[in-house]
């Protein structure tokens, strides 16, 4: 499902315009952001929880040449199923 997709379902779901629903769904996103930003972790009860987690620098290979390249420290979003989630999906 693309975003478009999305709007356009939040749109039929609530009845707000698609330029309502992109605003919703875009507020949505940028509060994920800025909570994982801020706290590191981000719930949403029994759907999903997305964490903040940081990965040390490493040594890795390309994988065309076999040459040794740094991959520099980062931080990387983890998402997890909620129980709700898991459920409508089994």
């Amino acid at each position: 499902m693309s975003k478009q997709d999305l709007v356009n379902y939040i749109a039929e779901e609530t009845g707000l315009t698609k330029a309502d629903a992109t605003r919703a769904l875009d507020a949505m996103m940028k509060g994920i952001t800025e909570g994982l930003k801020k706290e590191g972790k981000v719930t949403l009860t029994g759907f999903v929880t997305f964490t903040a987690k940081q990965k040390p620098a490493k040594t890795g290979r390309n994988p065309k040449t076999g040459e040794a390249v740094k991959i520099p420290a980062r931080v990387a979003a983890t998402i997890k199923a909620g129980s709700k989630l898991k459920e409508a999906l089994n």
